[in-house]
């Protein structure tokens, strides 16, 4: 028995939370924009994470998926060009956290504020890091259709309540992001060496992204 073409819902409910805890570029980017500029900017790139799933959502409906199968060259130019921008994101935050570890004995007010370039921006940029990540549509088919009934006469109601069921998920974690990070960055204000360390190691991790967006596969 289906929910409006939904199959086993409660399931799909445990998994999409699930996947939505998972840490990837998009939460730790955000994360990272609330941490350094506060709420607003982190709402901005949660904005950003939303256009960019729902344009993506929108994409496996209208089976972007089969595309970058049928044509492995376009498949390759999406890899490749996210992992580029996923590393130079990455490369980015491990330079600022440098950056700021030298000057971690520098008094505060003597420290001209400035917006690094790679936090610039959040929507823009939280939009790209989400839209550039071909791996994502296959995974939302092969995860989607595992829940939807086949004999349903609309396919197109099914998806809809799936996708809303993730974006809520989402929007739930990422605020809760933000506003965790705007609480750490009081914490940092006065840890300079502990604000290096972890910008550090997320621009690690975002470098970690990128080469495994550069060795990923169709299969």
């Amino acid at each position: 028995m289906s929910f409006y073409g939904v199959t086993d819902l409660w399931t799909y409910v445990i998994g999409a939370f699930g996947i939505i805890l998972l840490p990837g570029p998009n939460s730790l980017f955000v994360l990272s924009v609330a941490t350094a500029r506060g709420v607003r900017a982190g709402s901005q790139g949660a904005f950003g994470v939303f256009v960019g799933d729902a344009i993506l959502l929108s994409f496996t409906a209208l089976g972007a998926a089969s595309l970058l199968r049928t044509y492995p060259a376009l498949f390759m130019a999406v890899k490749y060009a996210g992992a580029a921008y996923l590393t130079w994101v990455g490369l980015n935050l491990v330079w600022s956290g440098v950056q700021k570890w030298r000057n971690r004995e520098t008094p505060q007010s003597t420290v001209v504020p400035e917006t690094p370039a790679h936090l610039a921006h959040p929507f823009k940029r939280a939009l790209v890091i989400s839209l550039l990540n071909p791996k994502a549509i296959l995974f939302l088919l092969s995860f989607f259709v595992q829940f939807i009934d086949a004999s349903y006469d609309a396919p197109a109601v099914p998806f809809l309540i799936l996708s809303t069921i993730l974006m809520l998920f989402s929007a739930l974690y990422l605020f809760a992001l933000i506003f965790a990070g705007a609480r750490m960055a009081q914490g940092f204000t006065r840890r300079k060496g502990l604000t290096a360390g972890l910008s550090s190691a997320v621009g690690g991790l975002f470098v970690w992204f990128g080469s495994k967006l550069a060795t990923a596969s169709l299969s």
